[in-house]
């Protein structure tokens, strides 16, 4: 009896020992027949997968889209040396003997980022005037990591816009142009650029509005709005529609904390191209002007002047020896049509006589004493806006 317990207690012994060595090495071992002991039948887990998508059944995206778009987008930067005064005693002998900088100045070097889009084979890229303004260096990287020396063809701060031109050698492809006014409130679009200089990025919204003015951001405003996430250093870069052609240059946000609230402002591709087309031909714009300065036409100035309705722009003021004075167009006409295009608001006849080219005759309609008349006037040519 004794034997036997023995043998019993070395098998048990042994038996607790192999446990423990396959506890130790070999834990799945444990965990699979776990595993296996519990493991519902495969009749009452019924799982439904899905199969690999191929082109034909994949979910409706735009990659195809920004795939045209975004080697066509750029990231801009800039520099520009700023000298401002050190101290407000610099310029004293005392300060300068001890101290030196005779001149009293010191140097900074400011930088800056933005998007732009390149336009021709040829290397030019547009972009916002804001984004190049007053830079003594600019340098473009393009999407695949490459960057380049640019410099500016031409500007034109009115319109907030900007041409620059990298080397041909560069080889940058450029972005397809949407048809002039193919856009449509509600349209699916993509803006692309380089928000905050975190890289490449590409947002999606839809047209909010068309032909949005009076926001007090350019002189000449005819917006596109969307909801589309601009953000700064996404000025300049590219509104594209859904299959990937630029409808717009991505200009402003309306923002109460510096970050995209769902407002964004792009300038249409019509009035980008008419700006750049000219920059590249001639190094800057021509526009039209008469010389006069004009008021809307509030419901009290309305009923004050007898008007029957807001209509049209207010003539306040004739600049002497301009065409408006030599045509006999005096303060207080109200102007109702350029060259039978009727004129809405003050904006809008600005930018109607922006349209004419200087040295043309124009047709003027407008409302004097409670008679309409007519007039024709020599078109001159917009002087360029004063630097701040």
């Amino acid at each position: 009896m004794r034997r036997v317990w023995l043998i019993f207690a070395q098998a048990v012994t042994i038996a607790v020992a192999a446990l423990f060595v396959v506890q130790t090495l070999k834990p799945e071992w444990l965990d699979l027949r776990s595993r296996t002991a519990v493991q519902a039948p495969a009749s009452i887990v019924a799982i439904k997968e899905a199969p690999e998508t191929g082109a034909a059944t994949r979910p409706a995206s735009f990659a195809d889209a920004a795939g045209r778009a975004v080697p066509s987008v750029v990231h801009v930067f800039t520099a520009q040396e700023i000298r401002s005064s050190r101290h407000p005693l610099a310029n004293d002998p005392f300060w300068q003997h001890f101290f030196g900088d005779r001149d009293g100045m010191r140097t900074q070097r400011r930088s800056g980022l933005g998007s732009g889009v390149v336009v021709s084979a040829e290397g030019y890229i547009l972009t916002n005037f804001h984004v190049v303004e007053a830079a003594d260096e600019i340098e473009v990287a393009s999407n695949d990591g490459r960057k380049f020396k640019a410099v500016v063809v031409g500007a034109d701060p009115e319109s907030d816009l900007a041409v620059l031109r990298v080397p041909v050698e560069a080889k940058l492809p450029a972005i397809t142009f949407a048809p002039a006014d193919s856009l449509r409130v509600g349209d699916i679009v993509l803006a692309v650029g380089n928000p905050f200089g975190v890289g490449q990025t590409v947002t999606s919204g839809i047209v909010s509005a068309l032909g949005r003015s009076h926001l007090g951001i350019n002189t000449f405003e005819n917006f596109i709005q969307t909801d589309a996430a601009i953000n700064p250093g996404n000025s300049g870069g590219a509104l594209t529609d859904g299959n990937g052609n630029l409808v717009g240059i991505n200009t402003a946000i309306y923002s109460q904390n510096g970050g995209s609230m769902g407002i964004g402002f792009a300038i249409p591709v019509s009035l980008a191209r008419n700006v750049m087309e000219q920059i590249i031909r001639t190094g800057g714009v021509t526009r039209g002007w008469i010389g006069v300065e004009v008021q809307e036409i509030t419901p009290e100035l309305a009923e004050s002047f007898g008007l029957p309705s807001v209509e049209g722009a207010l003539i306040a003021g004739v600049m002497r020896g301009s065409p408006a004075d030599k045509a006999g167009i005096h303060p207080g006409d109200v102007l109702l049509a350029i060259d039978g295009k009727t004129v809405k608001d003050a904006e809008n006849m600005l930018a109607l006589i922006a349209a004419l080219q200087p040295g043309d005759t124009g047709t003027f309609a407008l409302r004097r004493d409670g008679k309409e008349i007519e007039l024709r006037a020599t078109i001159g040519k917009r002087p360029k806006p004063p630097r701040d």
